[in-house]
This record gives C-alpha cells, structure tokens and sequence, in this order.
C-alpha cells in the first residue's frame, strides 16, 4: 500500500557526492516546522528560493542548499511539482449553506 504523504522521484540528473550517487530522492509532505518561514504561496507556485529552502528540509537523503542549487531544471521541476501536489487536499472543499 503507498503513502500519500511520501514520494519518490527518479533524477534525470544524479547527483554524486564523493562516492555516493543519488539517482532518485524520497520526498515527505512538509509539515508546519518544515514551511517555517516559508510563504505557502511561493511553494506552491514552485518559487525557486523557496524549494531551495524547503526541499532539504523534506527530501531523503537530505539535500544540501548546494545539492539544490546544482540541481538540473527538470530534476527541479519535476520536485516542485511533486511538493505542490501535497498541498492538493484529499478531498474537495463542500460549500457551506
């Protein structure tokens, strides 16, 4: 069974540190510790500095500010994407009568 709340996205770009080769990255839905001085509405619309701070807050293994910066566009489109889609409630919002 899959959790919503964790998700894994392939790199098309690996990143290697020393020895190590990260080819993939598991990421968790941000809580409110992890948006600390964050506007929602930056991570939502996928604001570069704003992943540059909230993705090695969520990812694992963790990222660096460094890793991110050096992260290719589509590797970093590709996670803001899946960041943005926590936002998406599970279910829709009923109008109240």
């Amino acid at each position: 069974m899959s959790n919503p709340d964790v998700v894994t996205v392939p790199l098309d770009t690996p990143i290697t540190r020393g020895e190590q080769t990260i080819d993939s990255l598991t990421l968790r839905r941000p809580d409110a510790g992890s948006l600390r001085g964050l506007k929602l509405f930056d991570v939502v619309q996928m604001d570069v500095l704003a992943l540059q701070t909230l993705l090695p807050r969520i990812t694992a293994p963790t990222l660096t500010s460094a890793d991110v910066a050096a992260l290719s566009a589509p590797d970093l489109f590709k996670l803001g994407a899946e960041v943005a889609a926590f936002f998406v409630p599970k279910e829709p919002a009923t109008a109240s009568p």
